[in-house]
């Protein structure tokens, strides 16, 4: 089984094919990506990139845009002064799925 190291969005993921994740909301209009692996691993042999590795494109589909995340709750609260603060959070995603490491 191929897995590879993309970068997306300045976060890195470790990723097989047909495998789906969440990555960090891309610009709408995007429908397919190619994208650069920074690592490759193909059974026992390992090749790493000098950043990237020449000849290797992983691509892969957008399956769904807009996707919440999980809401956060965020409190401040000073003791002795009745004062108290809370926000909440939920982090846009877009779910793509890998469909070739060739």
């Amino acid at each position: 089984m191929k897995k590879a190291v993309i970068k997306v969005g300045g976060k890195q993921y470790v990723v097989a094919e047909k495998e789906t994740l969440l990555v960090d909301l891309l610009p709408e209009g995007t429908k397919d990506l190619a994208l650069d692996a920074l690592l490759v691993i193909d059974g026992d042999k390992t090749t790493v990139g000098e950043p990237t590795v020449k000849g290797v494109k992983v691509k892969a589909k957008i399956v769904e845009e807009k996707v919440a995340g999980e809401k956060l709750r965020v409190i401040r609260y000073h003791s002795k002064k009745r004062v108290h603060k809370e926000i909440g959070h939920r982090q846009k995603y877009t779910k793509i799925e890998i469909v070739s490491i060739a």
